[in-house]
């Protein structure tokens, strides 16, 4: 990726240029010390002055009011702020009328910016005051007061704070009172302009000191750069959070959110006091000290999938290179290429107008359709459709073009989505709530409405980043998640009515994916890059979980790497400084996946022998339990050692019915309250009541017994026995109430057990022989 800039012979204004602003992807505003108000038109390549200031205005700061204002979404926006030299800020209309002059500071005012409703308007100045406006340019409070200038002023994600300069510090104040204020030491040298941008919540800061920082919203350094020559005049964040640019005296440089740079520009700008990113993202302009206005439009993109790469050559032309055959497409387009997606087969772009879908066998005839309602801001693939994410809202989209669905859910906001807070699977989507950060909405993708009972998934502390397994069946399917404290969690998306069980499977994780093909999970965490072969273990045999994984130490991969890719049996990994790490883990777990969703035990088992690897027959062993096939089960357990379990699982094959068999295997994979249901349902009252026993929940045991009236004196004599064993006396009352007066006579306990199996082998031999009567006569 890199920049291609572009600049005037001759420049517009006679004096440096200290502010520009985007009206719409091809218009742009500029401010310049000669006091000129300056439109650019970049489809008829115009330039026209729209006002004059007065000759003691000398502009310092510009900011378009917000597109989207009180839920109304305007095509294009109709007012600016500006600040200036002389204390004041202006309120101007689009056609450069003035519509009102506040005097804000003493001294010049620095910088000006709304919030993202455009509800609200802050300005620092030379004075070391912070000022809340009302949209009218009313005064509401005065934030902040100190001894020097503040540069430079941002909003937080959700409006409620400030983020402003105080010489080398930052400082983060919330706008509630008696709420804690956050200060850090920032730089060396005086912080000149800082950027906080709402969908990845991370800050930037540039400073004297020739550097420029990455941070994230708790003050937490996560990038910090090399010393430049001349210090950085200006810093800004693309609207989608994936970019930002750098602006320095003859430099303009491109970086990705994590700080690498992508690309290195020296124009003869003079310094770059200000940048602005246009609404779509795909080009920049650059205030600049000789009076030039510098554009660049992000080109050379890249996408990957398999054995394809896609190159954005030019704004409107793409190149497809098979790297198997050589052969090399082009593909054309109306508009601007916007946003791109390259997965499970196809290729899915987004102009500023329309949306184009590719199938990787044919690239001459995509299917093309209009877009609702604007800039794409995120794309997202799944293997039977496509997510689209606006400003206006979330749809779904068939590889034919058809719209399936429109989920949504209170107070959504789609602006602020990115690849980490919406995940798609084929038949869910899940999306992070932005209010409430320990929230998950999930929603069944062909309908549109909320999966289960209705009720989002809802996490004890705030989650980071989601994602949703690709395979398997819906009732499966499973989400996996970061949370605050870097602890990664998996729970099931189905649930009605009952507690969802969250289940913690690993800690200090940085990032985490999906494969693509079977349900296998990936991530790093701590020190180690480790493979959960099968994340589903922790439902099935928790023991298990830690056999059927793959560690490696993580230290090549430098500190806060990402995974870009799981594909087939290859990960990708960028690191910190953006170089790409291409790792192969075994292609057998994979196979065995296949097989057991095929219900090809016989040849999973030939395959764990084949390998002879501990880790597959973990995986196995876990993924028969989960299917209900205990011969191969038994099989893999003995593979492993696991001697206990194999006695286990033979005296479940000795058990007279089929209820009696599936509660034990309930049992098996720890769910006690699963198996009691069962066999209460199927009213197996005694089984439901020994299992009870042998799990020592005497309470339990005791009032099944009372209340299907059957078993108490049974229940008694275990627990009596179990006591005398231990040496201990009785102190439950409710034990104590129903032994007065009671005998134990074991002699007619065991013929009451006895009396029980039979029955339950009479009952299991009369449905076996009304299910074959029913065969015979199909």
């Amino acid at each position: 990726m890199r920049l291609k800039t572009s600049l005037l012979k001759e420049p517009k204004h006679k004096e440096l240029v200290s502010c520009v602003g985007w009206t719409t992807a091809d218009e742009l505003y500029s401010c310049s010390d000669d006091h000129q108000i300056m439109k650019w038109n970049l489809l008829t390549s115009e330039t026209t002055r729209v006002v004059k200031l007065p000759d003691d205005t000398y502009p310092i700061d510009l900011h378009w009011l917000p597109r989207s204002v009180g839920g109304k979404k305007q095509s294009h926006a109709e007012s600016f702020v500006l600040t200036s030299s002389d204390g004041k800020f202006h309120l101007i209309s689009k056609s450069g009328r003035v519509e009102k002059s506040v005097e804000a500071h003493c001294g010049a005012v620095l910088a000006g910016r709304w919030n993202s409703e455009g509800t609200a308007l802050a300005t620092v100045g030379e004075d070391g005051q912070v000022k809340i406006w009302s949209k009218s340019g009313m005064l509401r409070s005065t934030l902040a007061q100190q001894g020097t200038p503040v540069y430079s002023v941002a909003w937080g994600p959700d409006s409620e704070k400030v983020l402003y300069t105080s010489g080398k510090q930052l400082i983060i104040k919330p706008l509630q009172p008696n709420v804690k204020v956050l200060q850090w030491k920032a730089h060396d040298g005086l912080i000149l302009k800082t950027d906080w941008n709402s969908v990845n919540e991370l800050i930037l800061s540039a400073g004297e000191d020739c550097k420029y920082k990455v941070w994230d919203s708790y003050g937490h350094l996560l990038y910090s750069s090399q010393p430049h020559e001349y210090p950085i005049t200006s810093i800004a964040w693309s609207g989608d959070g994936e970019l930002f640019a750098v602006g320095s005296f003859h430099t303009l440089r491109l970086c990705d959110k994590t700080g690498w740079s992508y690309a290195l520009e020296k124009p003869n700008t003079g310094s770059i006091f200000n940048i602005a990113w246009s609404v779509d993202g795909t080009q920049l302009a650059g205030a600049c000290g000789n009076g030039h206005v510098i554009f660049a439009h992000v080109v050379e993109q890249r996408w990957e999938w398999k054995n394809f790469e896609i190159t954005l050559i030019k704004r409107r032309t793409m190149q497809v290179h098979n790297v198997i055959n050589d052969a090399v497409d082009l593909l054309e387009f109306r508009d601007r290429v916007i946003k791109a997606s390259l997965n499970y087969g196809h290729l899915v772009v987004s102009t500023s107008l329309q949306c184009y879908v590719f199938s990787t066998k044919n690239w001459n005839t995509p299917l093309i359709f209009d877009l609702k309602e604007g800039t794409v801001t995120l794309i997202l693939q799944a293997e039977r459709h496509f997510l689209l994410v606006d400003g206006g809202g979330l749809y779904l989209y068939s590889y034919e073009g058809r719209l399936i669905s429109s989920p949504k859910f209170p107070g959504m906001r789609t602006d602020i989505l990115n690849a980490q807070t919406v995940s798609l699977s084929n038949d869910t989507l899940a999306v992070k709530d932005k209010a409430d950060e320990k929230v998950i909405y999930i929603f069944d993708a062909l309908s549109g409405k909320p999966l289960g009972d209705g009720k989002p998934l809802t996490h004890k502390s705030e989650i980071m980043e989601i994602a949703l397994d690709q395979k398997g069946l819906t009732s499966e399917r499973k989400i996996a998640f970061i949370d605050k404290n870097r602890d990664l969690y998996i729970t099931s998306v189905k649930r009605f009515g009952k507690e969802q069980k969250i289940v913690k499977i690993g800690t200090m994780v940085q990032t985490l994916a999906w494969n693509d093909t079977s349900n296998i999970l990936c991530g790093i965490q701590d020190t180690r890059f480790t493979v959960w072969y099968y994340p589903n273990t922790v439902y099935v045999d928790k023991d298990l979980l830690t056999k059927t994984l793959y560690e490696k130490d993580a230290s090549e991969f430098s500190k806060n790497p990402q995974i870009v890719h799981f594909v087939g049996n290859q990960i990708t990994i960028r690191r910190a400084d953006g170089s790409l790490i291409h790792l192969n883990i075994s292609p057998y777990p994979v196979i065995l996946h296949e097989y057991v969703s095929s219900s090809k035990w016989e040849d999973a088992v030939r395959l764990c022998r084949f390998v002879k690897d501990q880790t597959m027959w973990a995986c196995l062993a876990a993924m028969a339990v989960a299917n209900k096939d205990m011969a191969t089960a038994e099989i893999a357990y003995a593979s492993i050692g696991e001697i206990d379990k194999v006695q286990y699982i033979n005296s479940i094959k000795d058990l007279p019915s089929k209820e009696s068999r599936m509660a034990h295997i309930l049992l098996f994979s720890g769910n006690t309250q699963e198996a009691e249901t069962l066999l209460l349902q199927t009213g197996l009252i005694y089984q439901a009541i020994q299992v009870n026993i042998n799990l020592y929940n005497w309470d339990r045991a005791l009032e099944l017994a009372v209340k299907h009236k059957t078993h108490v004196d049974t229940v008694l004599a275990y627990r009596q026995k179990f006591l005398e064993d231990f040496g201990k006396k009785e102190t439950n009352k409710r034990f104590l109430q129903y032994a007065e007066g009671l005998e134990v006579d074991w002699n007619k306990i065991k013929a009451k057990i006895e009396m029980e199996i039979a029955k339950e082998r009479e009952r299991a031999a009369a449905s076996a022989t009304v299910r074959a009567s029913v065969t015979v006569q199909q």
